[in-house]
């Protein structure tokens, strides 16, 4: 892409923005995309013990369903992404971890969005309670670690962002 891409805000929202790029191809042929931006996020795989792992099922409206996931979050403004994971497993799972330990990092929808999703794996838990947000209907479930796996495998995991980060894990130490 060329340094003559004209950017325009079609939505700032609380979450993210809608961005149209508008730039001329090489071939000189008028091009428009539409991104969104976003401020990225992390995700949690919290191991319990050797064979348990603290899943959460969340409600989520854009896909009206209640959907198995790992706890997750958007990054708040200025917060480094280590921060935001301890944040959300207290929040969402209710549970602080004595080891987090990154896992790497993927975007999750590089065809239309920028987010950057940071996976952490949480070990060594401690319950504290969940500090769910407003509007947030959150379930906390021990799985057994085949069984995520199998979840995963058999479609009844559908949370991208849970898939990568179990798999960047890989179910070890």
């Amino acid at each position: 892409m060329n340094d003559r891409r004209r950017v325009e805000t079609v939505h700032e929202g609380s979450l993210f923005k809608v961005e149209a790029l508008s730039w001329t191809d090489e071939n000189g042929r008028s091009m428009r995309r539409e991104v969104v931006r976003h401020p990225g996020a992390v995700v949690i795989v919290p191991v319990l013990d050797a064979d348990n792992v603290v899943m959460i099922r969340n409600y989520r409206i854009a896909v009206d369903d209640r959907l198995w996931e790992f706890p997750a979050g958007k990054l708040e403004k200025g917060e480094a992404p280590d921060r935001a994971a301890v944040r959300e497993l207290e929040e969402e799972a209710g549970y602080t971890a004595d080891s987090i330990r990154k896992l790497g990092a993927f975007y999750t929808s590089p065809g239309l969005a920028d987010e950057l999703m940071h996976a952490y794996l949480a070990q060594d838990l401690r319950p504290v309670g969940q500090r769910l947000e407003a509007g947030e209907d959150i379930e906390v479930s021990i799985v057994p670690l085949r069984e995520a796996l199998h979840m995963a495998r058999s479609g009844a995991l559908r949370d991208g962002k849970s898939i990568a980060a179990l798999l960047m894990w890989g179910g070890g130490p």
